[in-house]
């Protein structure tokens, strides 16, 4: 007779403690079984065999596999197509209710769809929960119902919300005290790297864990890149290493720059719930779609190895390319480099990030993205194009950043300027204007 339990589908939500679905699950009337699927329609479009992400993930997974053991219990882990997966799942268990934790991405949204559509012909409840967010979907919009496109207003309603609104929102799910209703099944080898095409990249990840001290002092220090003074908590907070409720709580407290931050993210989830265009490659003002870009495939290229003549540029597309991680300041300079001074479309660049970024989430990248190009929601207007040789002076004075990852600098192979910035400027001004119908 084959096993009749509940199943909880680990996605990035990869931790115990404070996990939402995870605990509604715990909490039902039958035993949860674990499972995670390394999802091929995902893993099959990386070019990157060494892909770091794909690492972090597998080394989360061994851990989650410990804590399980604790508990006498087991990770099912897959290596396949979802549907697949559920498909042989049914054929050795009596499933009842698969739960979750919401995922705001398109492929996400239709994955699930499908994953649901499927379970529900087979009497099978497919059950979502609110996790890696404070606030999603409808709980936070305007007075005429409809969402918020400009962040101040939509921040000032976030902390309102917290203060005056149902005080559960930050509070912890205690995962710890349902184990007992967890699967018991022995431990068994986890899927390895190999077998799935992927090799180890040898990264050293953060600890997944909110600096008291950093957040404290974050609004001081947290430009200037050369301080390494931000959290890099950002692969904990997109993966779900790290519980987004402990972390707004301990901002709540610490810093309210910090938890700006944070709200951000809701801010950028929220848009691509509600205009999920953005994370199909459009732009969110559809007027920009009429920039005439000139993608210039040989500036792209220098821009990509950071050989653009402007060494705050350069030195952040060497970090990102040799770490996988850009300090946010540079983000935006770099952003605003190749979508306003070069007149290279922004998905470009959006893309390029996609792939490099150990943090890569799709919503806060392509906010960031939009923001920087004028096309985004409450984005940096068209006329406002960032001067790098300025942000240098002002951001990396004693050049401590640019020195560390442009070493050769002063050597006499280091690019000239690929274009002088009252040039791209004024330049770039016209363009805007051109493909906007605006007057100059």
């Amino acid at each position: 007779m084959k096993p009749v339990v509940n199943i909880f589908w680990f996605r990035r939500d990869l931790r115990l403690h404070d996990n939402a679905g995870l605990y509604h699950a715990l909490k039902a009337d039958l035993p949860v079984l674990p499972v995670f699927i390394f999802d091929r329609n995902i893993l099959d479009q990386l070019e990157n065999r060494k892909d770091a992400r794909v690492e972090f993930i597998h080394g989360a997974l061994r851990g989650l596999i410990r804590e399980l053991a604790k508990h006498k219990s087991f990770l099912e882990v897959y290596y396949g197509t979802p549907l697949d997966f559920f498909l042989s799942l049914t054929e050795n268990y009596t499933i009842r209710k698969v739960f979750i934790n919401e995922d705001y991405e398109p492929y996400a949204r239709e994955r699930d769809s499908a994953v649901e559509k499927m379970l529900r012909e087979k009497n099978i409840l497919f059950l979502a929960f609110k996790d890696q967010v404070i606030f999603s979907k409808q709980e936070l919009l305007k007075e005429d119902g409809l969402p918020y496109t400009v962040f101040t207003p939509y921040s000032k309603k976030w902390k309102s919300l917290l203060t005056k609104g149902r005080g559960d929102y930050l509070s912890s799910y205690p995962t710890e005290k349902y184990f007992k209703n967890l699967f018991l099944q022995e431990t068994k080898p986890l899927t390895g790297l190999i077998s799935m095409g992927f090799f180890p990249a040898g990264q050293i990840f953060p600890l997944p864990r909110a600096d008291r001290d950093l957040i404290s002092s974050y609004e001081v220090r947290r430009d200037y890149p050369g301080l390494d003074a931000t959290s890099h908590l950002g692969i904990h907070l997109r993966f779900g290493t790290i519980s987004i409720r402990q972390l707004a709580t301990e901002a709540m407290i610490l810093n309210a720059v910090f938890l700006n931050e944070l709200i951000w993210r809701d801010f950028y989830q929220m848009i691509l719930w509600h205009f999920p265009r953005v994370g199909k490659g459009r732009a969110f003002k559809e007027a920009y779609e009429k920039i005439k870009w000139r993608n210039d495939e040989k500036e792209f290229s220098l821009w990509c190895q950071g050989r653009t003549g402007y060494p705050l540029v350069d030195a952040g597309m060497r970090q990102l390319n040799e770490t996988g991680f850009m300090h946010n300041r540079v983000r935006m300079v770099t952003a605003s480099f190749l979508s306003k001074h070069l007149l290279i479309d922004w998905r470009w660049g959006e893309t390029y990030f996609a792939a490099k970024l150990l943090d890569f989430d799709l919503a806060s990248n392509n906010g960031g993205w939009q923001w920087a190009a004028g096309s985004g929601c409450d984005a940096a207007p068209y006329f406002r194009i960032f001067n790098p040789t300025l942000q240098q002076d002002k951001f990396d004075p004693d050049g401590s950043y640019v020195k560390k990852w442009l070493p050769g600098l002063q050597e006499p192979d280091y690019p000239k300027p690929m274009i002088e910035h009252p040039f791209a400027r004024e330049r770039a001004i016209r363009v805007y204007q051109e493909g906007l119908m605006v007057d100059g």
